[in-house]
């Protein structure tokens, strides 16, 4: 019989696969259903469960070795690992975290770094967060989602700057490069995606008169109405 060339197959993605698997086994040890010491389920076992190939697996149980959540005792299996300290890269972590998670420690950040703002924003912050905003709405005056989403985080890590903590504003900018993604597929949804720039303007005010109350209550009302968004956008996708 001859094969029919018109027949053609999508390229399963792997490494979605392994990221699929390792998100799964990392709730789990997270939930605190495996303890310090205890064994995980064999490879075969594994398979079965996830309905997936033993090189997705062992792929899979790689990435959270080398993260430091789990150890392999030759000979005898692998282990939920004794160190509590997670050496993955937080940017990895973020990666394979649910995004709605990601916001809520966001929020956080942004309430105290609001605050840590309007008490010590001097006068070029305050430039750079005007220039910023200005970018913003002109690009989305002109439907140019990459330049509005450019400006927006270029706008929350100038507030960041302004906070005068430096190690607060580098977190902020690694939860800025995982969090771009998720607003990219959001802001392309036109209908379900408000931008919320009365929300953005607000807090620029706020930060401007030192009022560390309208701050943290603008903030709130912005990451709130995004995270909002972003269910309504899991929901139908």
């Amino acid at each position: 019989m001859n094969s029919n060339s018109k027949v053609s197959f999508q390229t399963l993605n792997r490494t979605k696969l392994v990221d699929d698997v390792v998100v799964q086994l990392q709730k789990i040890i997270s939930s605190g259903e495996l303890q310090y010491g205890d064994k995980i389920p064999t490879e075969p076992e594994l398979m079965e469960q996830f309905g997936v190939g033993r090189s997705t697996i062992r792929e899979a149980v790689r990435v959270l070795v080398h993260a430091g959540l789990l150890e392999k005792k030759q000979g005898f299996g692998t282990f939920l690992a004794s160190t509590s300290v997670i050496q993955e890269p937080l940017e990895n972590r973020l990666r394979r975290a649910e995004i709605v998670e990601v916001y809520e420690v966001r929020k956080m950040m942004e309430l105290e770094i609001s605050r840590l703002a309007a008490e010590r924003r001097d006068e070029q912050d305050l430039e750079h967060m005007r220039h910023f905003l200005d970018q913003r709405s002109d690009a989305l005056s002109k439907g140019d989602t990459n330049g509005y989403l450019n400006a927006d985080i270029e706008f929350h890590i100038a507030v960041a700057a302004a906070s005068k903590n430096h190690v607060v504003a580098d977190l902020y900018r690694t939860f800025s490069s995982v969090l771009r993604e998720a607003l990219f597929k959001l802001a392309k949804d036109k209908e379900g995606h408000d931008p919320n720039t009365e929300f953005h303007e607000k807090l620029f005010e706020s930060i401007k008169a030192k009022d560390v109350a309208a701050a943290e209550l603008w903030t709130l009302r912005n990451l709130d109405g995004t995270v909002g968004q972003l269910r309504d956008w899991m929901n139908m996708n």
